[in-house]
């Protein structure tokens, strides 16, 4: 099942990068273009491969209404440290559908979808809809969003085993035009989660004399509730040479004492009127949860436990390039032009309090947990 985390695991990772090609907002005053979108994804790390398609198509009705329609298909072969350690590798497959519509009304924006995804043991539905309301001559916009989320999680083997998630989002968001070069946007976003929140299948250790290895394993247990809140800066500057910089800083905290924090730039640079070039640098780093251990001193030591290796105290590097190359810019048929699309992300992920139990070492000395990752994007995007 995917992990349910304030973290950057591989499901809100993967989330964020394939997102251009998810049914997304609009910008304020302009409905999204005609296009459709074929995705090929690929994700590599820690034990973990993810892979699949994703089909974007998005369609204009009259002069005021546009909607998205989007099929995502995601083939999980996990041996991850957290399964190889308390279970068996496993292959799953996560299917996504997801509706949008937008309707322009003047300098107003009316944006609503849905979202349903299935796994063999989680069932995801989000509803969303937000307003966007663009004032003094289009050099501001002022959005306002809300999402609700209801989710089920089952566990494989326990047909008896069946808990509800409820999941509840606010955004505020300003974007300003600063001057005929620059932009800049502040996001205000508050979330909050009720049900079972942790993993079925996951477990902690705790120290246990009479066990030749020294410790032993009992079922997570988290809270019912989570709310947390985050505050992201988004800058960009366009460059005379039709270059642009792009920055943004992100900082979050949460009810179960996780504060993170991430900042990011990337620059855009076009080849001879066809081809761009796109680099990109991500640093992330967060505090543990009050209630995470990676060895507890004994069983049941307090009412809350966790090993979850997305909730220590971790960081990560994500370095990235891509290339694009844009074609039949003079239209071609029935497609006004094209575009074909690499990126590549290569991240490394550091754990300051999660041990790697399967290397040699007694209880508690282990070495700590590291990976890397490389996760590929090849997209084709047909304008009509």
């Amino acid at each position: 099942m995917a992990a349910i985390n304030p973290g950057v695991g591989k499901w809100v990772l993967l989330g964020a990068l394939i997102a251009l090609c998810h049914p997304s907002r609009g910008d304020a005053g302009v409905l999204p273009e005609e296009r459709a979108d074929a995705l090929y994804h690929s994700y590599d790390g820690g034990g973990v491969k993810v892979t699949g398609p994703s089909v974007l198509v998005r369609k204009t009705l009259g002069t005021s209404t546009s909607l998205s329609g989007n099929y995502y298909v995601d083939h999980v072969s996990s041996a991850s440290i957290d399964v190889v350690t308390q279970g068996s590798p496993y292959k799953e497959e996560r299917k996504e559908k997801s509706i949008g519509v937008n309707y322009l009304k003047g300098d107003v924006t009316l944006i609503a979808g849905y979202t349903n995804s299935e796994e063999s043991d989680y069932s995801a539905n989000t509803a969303n809809f937000r307003i966007s309301q663009d004032m003094f001559g289009d050099m501001t916009t002022i959005s306002m969003g809300y999402s609700r989320g209801w989710d089920t999680v089952r566990k494989n083997g326990q047909t008896n085993f069946m808990e509800d998630v409820g999941r509840n989002n606010y955004q505020l968001e300003l974007s300003q035009v600063l001057t005929k070069d620059s932009v800049l946007g502040l996001t205000f976003e508050v979330i909050s989660d009720e049900g079972f929140l942790n993993n079925p299948y996951r477990s902690v250790r705790y120290l246990d004399p009479t066990n030749p290895i020294g410790y032993s394993f009992e079922p997570e247990h988290y809270p019912r509730t989570h709310s947390s809140s985050a505050v992201t800066l988004q800058a960009r500057y366009y460059l005379p040479y039709r270059a642009s910089v792009h920055g943004e800083f992100r900082t979050y905290g949460d009810s179960w004492g996780i504060t993170a924090h991430n900042a990011q730039i990337d620059y855009t640079h076009p080849i001879d009127g066809n081809w761009t070039v796109d680099l990109k640098y991500r640093f992330y780093s967060q505090s543990a949860a009050d209630f995470f251990s990676d060895l507890f001193p004994r069983i049941s030591s307090q009412n809350f436990l966790a090993r979850d290796k997305e909730l220590s105290t971790m960081s990560n590097h994500t370095v990235g390039a891509g290339i694009s190359y844009e074609f039949a810019r003079n239209a071609w048929h029935y497609i006004d032009k094209g575009s074909l699309n690499l990126h590549i992300d290569h991240i490394q992920f550091n754990y300051d309090d999660y041990r790697d139990i399967t290397a040699s070492g007694s209880a508690g000395d282990e070495p700590l947990y590291k990976f890397s990752a490389n996760v590929i994007r090849l997209f084709l995007s047909l304008w009509y």
